[in-house]
């Protein structure tokens, strides 16, 4: 007889039934349960009987589960006969790994299309292998009284599919029908009840087809819907939302429709019909000739689509009877989370939306759709939500349990768990009271779920974040770590590595502990440590925050470096002749006197002041907008500006760092707009003097470990060209799999910095 361990996102995977299954045909006699652990049980028989099982308990899992470790250990026989799933434990430390919400499979779809089948349209339709498991859980072990399916109380069909074992829906938590389940309703903007079930899909679409914006409640909260086809609809969608140039995610009906418009790798087709269903950033096809059924407005001069096919059967039932794409966006204003209930949504929503498809199944917590992109034939996420989240990585166990709350942009939450790390979905940018809410709630969530009520807390060393200052509100111990060594430790986990590599960390904005704006960094760099071994020459910011939204605003504080006082009479420059004369001449005299000017080596800024000085984005609308003008216009070629690399000491950091100079760069930027040259060329030669910088750092440090993280490396361009210049000179070069390298992935550096320096102390 033996007692079996299955640790891993095991619960609600359809294990159990998985376990029953191999038993009975293995004939052996035992017990499964869950528990907060994850999957135990004790099965007995003959030893080669037992070998084989525990073979395939390893092979032949559920798609959806993720096995980690399966231990065992031999106990005395019992005898008895048959095998049965016990009720499940609630006792002992809770480490079992919280599944992600799981895309319509085949079987359920064939259901809800099925005349015959009881299921028959049946928008909340799943099983064992698919539908809703992290947006419904409230705490674990994950069992029906534990979510917000607690309400919905099954009739006897579905209490007999509930309670086989051989069915695919035993213990399938969220399982419901048109009898026992939750209903939709569609409504108006006042909440005014007009049509019910599926009468109410049918009315959704219809006005969706006269080019209203619909409100529509989905797994993880509301999307705000509208024709993809049509640009006034579109651009209502736009004005509503106070969302004026960022693109628009597109949800189309088919795959073959997808291919219609984009150019679809085998990766990014796999990746579009997987469990995760996530959107997925293609090339347009527009080249190709091909028929492009998607307005202009969806995603102004981009070459890249963000698609998604349905993921739910409500998703599916809407898109089939429509028949074309919708645009498909997160259901909030700028700056707001999403809205998950009906009083929030009329609320919050009823000024953008016109009408409302609702739903009576209660979502725990917001989980926003996730975006990847493929680079270099491997997927790259960008922002990690429904589908994906929770994510657990094996990391180094602490001392005591850690949560880490992230940065200030791209918001997640992290937490230690028993030797790995947890990390939540999305939340977005702390720039509202309500998105800290949902920080705190998701804290909450997981102190509750995990039982985390003495851990401490680690947050960005920087002291304004709302999160900084929310951490320390919390009355734990606090541990603030620097936020590219959290970018690079990210980076280290995400590669199951522990260093020491050198870390190039460029983002935007990172406070430094020397007080100045860090972002172009060079870190050689452990989980429990780092050094500054180089960085991007500074420059100042006129206006400080105001210049991450007005990039020609970094664009004068890098002129003005070149050119001094002069710079205000180059009107010849189109950042110069951005402004107006009156708002111009403060600001030099700002940069003069140094007054509300800090300095920056970021790379980001520095992509925005080639974006303004190229006269693509003077004003920025949303995070990443000029970098992201650059990328679009980007043309092919291996020309490259000039690169120097100096060494270099500072009054704060009196050891010689290199010091990667954009002077060279700079002036041969403007020479070429002298001349006329393209600003697709000049784009492309931007980016292949930044990646020589790269190449030249490393060899200068004789690094032959590298990893690039940060949100800079979100461009596929700058990523796949930097990755192949290091691999030509024999480096090995990492990067993101598993978490965003922008600041999504700050909440698992903070945690692997906290429990590297644990570790290295305990050694």
């Amino acid at each position: 007889r033996l007692a079996i361990k299955v640790m891993g996102a095991v619960q609600g995977a359809g294990f159990r039934p998985f376990v029953y299954r191999l038993a009975l045909e293995a004939g052996l006699t035992g017990w499964v349960v869950n528990n907060p652990q994850g999957v135990m049980l004790e099965v007995e028989g003959a030893g080669d009987r037992l070998d084989r099982f525990l073979t395939r308990l390893k092979a032949e899992a559920p798609f959806a589960a993720v096995v980690r470790e399966v231990s065992w250990k031999e106990i005395p026989c019992l005898g008895g006969s048959g095998f049965a799933i016990a009720e499940s434990d609630t006792g002992g430390p809770r480490r079992a790994e919280l599944l992600p919400d799981l895309a319509t499979c085949p079987a359920c779809l064939a259901e809800v299309l099925d005349p015959r089948d009881r299921r028959h349209l049946y928008p909340f339709t799943n099983c064992t292998l698919c539908g809703p498991r992290y947006t419904i859980l409230l705490r674990l072990p994950y069992e029906r009284p534990n979510t917000t399916m607690v309400r919905f109380v099954m009739c006897a069909d579905c209490r007999r599919e509930y309670e086989d074992p051989l069915d695919r829906r035993f213990h399938a938590q969220p399982t419901a029908c048109p009898r026992c389940g939750p209903a939709v309703e569609f409504r108006d903007r006042s909440g005014r009840r007009l049509y019910a079930r599926h009468e109410a899909l049918l009315a959704a679409a219809q006005s969706l087809r006269d080019g209203r914006i619909v409100a529509l409640k989905g797994l993880g909260g509301y999307m705000l819907l509208a024709d993809a086809r049509v640009d006034e609809a579109v651009m209502r969608l736009r004005e509503r939302k106070r969302r004026p140039d960022k693109p628009f995610a597109v949800m189309f009906p088919t795959l073959e429709q997808i291919q219609a418009c984009c150019r679809v790798s085998e990766e990014e087709a796999r990746l579009l019909t997987s469990p995760a269903a996530p959107i997925v950033l293609l090339g347009r096809a527009v080249e190709a000739g091909l028929e492009v059924p998607v307005a202009r407005s969806v995603a102004p001069d981009n070459r890249l689509l963000g698609a998604m096919l349905p993921y739910t059967p409500l998703h599916h039932l809407l898109l089939r009877e429509l028949g074309f794409p919708i645009v498909a966006t997160s259901g909030n204003a700028s700056e707001e989370p999403i809205c998950i209930d009906e009083a929030e949504a009329l609320d919050r929503l009823s000024s953008i939306a016109d009408d409302l498809l609702v739903h009576d199944r209660p979502i725990a917590r917001p989980v926003d759709d996730s975006v990847v992109r493929v680079v270099l034939g491997r997927e790259l996420p960008l922002r990690r939500a429904r589908g994906y989240a929770p994510l657990t990585v094996p990391m180094a166990a602490h001392h005591r349990p850690v949560i880490a709350v992230g940065a200030h942009l791209k918001s997640t939450v992290a937490v230690s768990v028993e030797g790995s790390a947890c990390v939540s979905q999305h939340i977005g940018d702390l720039e509202s009271a309500l998105t800290l809410d949902v920080l705190g709630r998701t804290v909450g969530a997981f102190s509750t779920i995990y039982g985390l009520d003495d851990a401490e807390v680690a947050c960005d060393l920087h002291p304004d974040y709302l999160s900084t200052r929310f951490a320390r509100e919390t009355g734990r111990p606090v541990t603030a770590v620097q936020h590219h060594h959290a970018h690079v430790a990210a980076c280290l986990v995400d590669n199951e590595m522990d260093g020491p590599v050198l870390g190039v960390a460029w983002d935007g904005t990172g406070y430094g502990p020397d007080g100045s704006v860090w972002g172009g960094e060079f870190l050689r760099a452990t989980l429990a440590s780092y050094e500054r071994v180089g960085h991007l020459r500074t420059f100042p910011l006129p206006g400080g925050e105001a210049a991450v939204r007005e990039p020609r605003r970094a664009a004068l504080g890098l002129l003005y470096e070149l050119l001094g006082p002069a710079v205000i009479d180059r009107t010849d420059l189109a950042p110069i002749r951005a402004f107006e004369r009156k708002e111009l001449g403060p600001l030099v005299r700002a940069v003069e006197r140094g007054v509300n000017c800090p300095r920056t080596s970021s790379v980001g800024r520095l992509f925005d002041a080639v974006s303004s000085l190229s006269g693509l984005c003077q004003i920025a609308s949303f995070e990443g907008q000029a970098a992201m003008a650059l990328e679009q216009v980007l043309a092919p070629g291996d020309d490259r500006y000039p690169v120097r690399v100096d060494r270099a000491c500072t009054a704060t950091d009196p050891a010689p760092t290199l010091v990667v100079d954009w002077g060279p760069t700079i002036a041969a930027i403007m020479a070429d707009l002298e001349r006329g040259v393209a600003v697709g060329a000049i784009s492309g030669r931007f980016l292949n003097g930044l990646v020589e910088a790269i190449a030249v750092v490393a060899r200068e440090l004789l690094e032959r470990r590298v990893v690039l993280t940060g949100g800079c490396f979100q461009n596929g361009p700058l990523l796949e060209r930097t990755v192949r210049r290091l691999e030509a000179d024999g480096v090995d070069c990492r990067w993101h799999r598993r978490v965003p390298p922008n600041d999504g992935g700050i909440a698992l550096g903070q945690l692997a910095v906290v429990s590297g320096r644990g570790a290295a102390r305990t050694s």
